[in-house]
């Protein structure tokens, strides 16, 4: 591990010291591509390896997961304390969350498990702070808060850098990049788009990450780091809300209307419960979930039995939520409600589930 850790400062150091135009564009592009590859053989190590220090083997429930993410003692626990019933322990110092606490929200019908684990700090990559077993918590959830407060306001961008740097992307979309490896015949690149990297350059970045023959088609337009992520297998891509908590220690703010960016982060002081709310309704968003609803063969349609999935699924996938063997007995559905052009339509099991949803399976 040391020696892979001294390779890819090697690189990052030869990078820095490249001054970046077109003629260096094909040469700075290898060496990103490498330090890709070599980061992606450290993650292989480290999963081999056993797991990390007690606290960290978190098991997932409920119907999403949320990590706390932010600096030590910004109020992540007590914001946790206020959404769910966890007791994380809570003192005025840093590092008093010294493993994962879990906590579980209900809301608008969903189960939510919240985690608090200890402020991620630069270095994190490296062990300090526990970061390594930070990360891979964060890796496996599927909304990221990530917390600060008006002392501290810098460290949305620190944050923001050191998962940057270990592969996490935040309020992207993964590359519209497809890579269909062959046996034979060398990289092949077919786009409509009007590209800046050459041919070339694109060819030698797929053959440093270790694809030698492949056709690879491109529905956008690119940049390295866009090719890189898609070739590498260590990303994970996370929606991220910004949150800067102990907002009331600010004067004259409004708790209201805030999109939760770095830019515009929403402001909430979980110690008086202020702009609470306006968090929770822009965590469902970002999380997309939505209450549908189910009814037995015998009953009229009601919101008596909610059950909260994923919007865009389909009604197959529903009754796969329910068990395989039920997904195999059925062939079709009747709807009412939100996606029904009339009440009692019957529809395929293709058919996209949308929010208040009335369901009957047949």
């Amino acid at each position: 591990m040391a020696d892979l850790s001294e390779q890819i400062e090697a690189i990052e150091k030869e990078i820095r010291e490249t001054p970046y135009h077109k003629g260096t564009e094909h040469h700075i592009g290898l060496l990103r591509a490498r330090i890709a590859r070599l980061k992606d053989k450290m993650l292989e190590v480290e999963s081999r390896k056993s797991g990390g220090g007690a606290g960290y083997a978190v098991k997932k429930q409920g119907d999403a997961t949320i990590v706390l993410v932010g600096p030590p003692s910004v109020g992540k626990s007590t914001l946790i304390n206020q959404l769910t019933n966890a007791n994380s322990k809570i003192a005025p110092y840093a590092f008093t969350t010294v493993s994962v606490i879990p906590g579980m929200m209900e809301y608008k019908n969903a189960r939510i498990q919240i985690l608090d684990v200890p402020g991620l700090i630069e270095g994190a990559e490296e062990g300090k702070g526990r970061g390594k077993e930070v990360l891979s918590v964060i890796r496996g959830c599927n909304l990221l808060l990530i917390i600060t407060e008006p002392s501290k306001f810098d460290a949305f961008s620190r944050i923001a850098k050191v998962l940057e740097k270990n592969g996490i992307r935040i309020n992207k979309e993964k590359p519209e990049i497809k890579i269909e490896k062959k046996l034979d015949g060398g990289i092949k690149i077919f786009s409509n788009i009007r590209q800046d990297l050459d041919k070339e350059t694109i060819k030698s970045i797929i053959q440093e990450m270790g694809i030698k023959n492949a056709e690879v088609k491109i529905k956008q337009k690119i940049k390295v780091e866009d090719l890189i992520d898609s070739l590498s297998r260590n990303r994970v891509y996370l929606p991220a809300i910004f949150v800067t908590n102990k907002a009331d220690l600010m004067q004259n703010m409004s708790y209201e209307k805030q999109e939760g960016s770095e830019e515009n982060p929403i402001l909430i002081s979980a110690k008086e419960k202020m702009g609470l709310e306006r968090l929770l309704e822009k965590i469902w968003e970002k999380l997309e979930l939505i209450n549908i609803y189910l009814v037995k063969s015998d009953a009229k349609p009601s919101n008596d039995n909610p059950m909260v999935v994923k919007r865009g699924i389909s009604l197959l996938d529903v009754a796969y939520k329910i068990s395989e063997e039920f997904a195999k007995n059925i062939t079709a559905a009747i709807i009412w409600g939100n996606g029904a052009k009339f009440p009692g339509q019957k529809v395929s099991l293709e058919t996209k589930v949308e929010e208040g949803m009335q369901i009957r399976f047949i």
